[in-house]
């Protein structure tokens, strides 16, 4: 009955330390397991850390390569578009479960992609939207997180 979670915290040790394959390979387990049982409730997370390990995978890729085939397309675009559509499918999973520190999650992963692809003012606006929905627990890691985030993208010219 707890498998769902177990895969949950395993993806998300893969995340950590890797190899990212194998934590893809958890989070699709744990997708068809979730479709069988009905059991949705992770289902935010568990997006979330497919896009994560997917940017990863991409990163460990990338960096084996030694010199770029200007003839094949970049994989990275590719990558993010496919890490995107995760984190907002994770999003939007946790709209409708109203579950809002996995949708906080979500939107932290989705506005560091934005954040690095010069999208600063989108990624900005999400994340603030949904951190001033929290009026406490400002003292767990992922408001805090989120938090730090947010003055990184103010420029840390406003307080939070």
């Amino acid at each position: 009955m707890r498998r769902p979670a177990y895969l949950v915290i395993l993806a998300a040790a893969y995340e950590k330390v890797g190899p990212s394959e194998e934590g893809l390979r958890v989070v699709a387990e744990a997708l068809t397991m979730a479709d069988k049982t009905g059991e949705r409730y992770y289902d935010p997370e568990l997006y979330r850390l497919k896009g994560q390990l997917t940017l990863q995978q991409l990163s460990v890729a990338s960096s084996q390569l030694s010199v770029p085939n200007p003839r094949r397309p970049t994989p990275s675009t590719q990558a993010e578009a496919e890490a995107e559509a995760c984190f907002l499918k994770a999003i939007e999973i946790a709209r409708q479960q109203q579950a809002k520190s996995w949708e906080l999650r979500a939107v932290m992963s989705l506005s560091r992609l934005w954040q690095s692809q010069g999208k600063k003012d989108e990624a900005r606006q999400l994340l603030a939207e949904i951190y001033g929905w929290f009026t406490e627990g400002f003292n767990t890691k992922d408001l805090q997180e989120a938090k730090a985030l947010l003055e990184e993208l103010y420029g840390g010219h406003t307080k939070i």
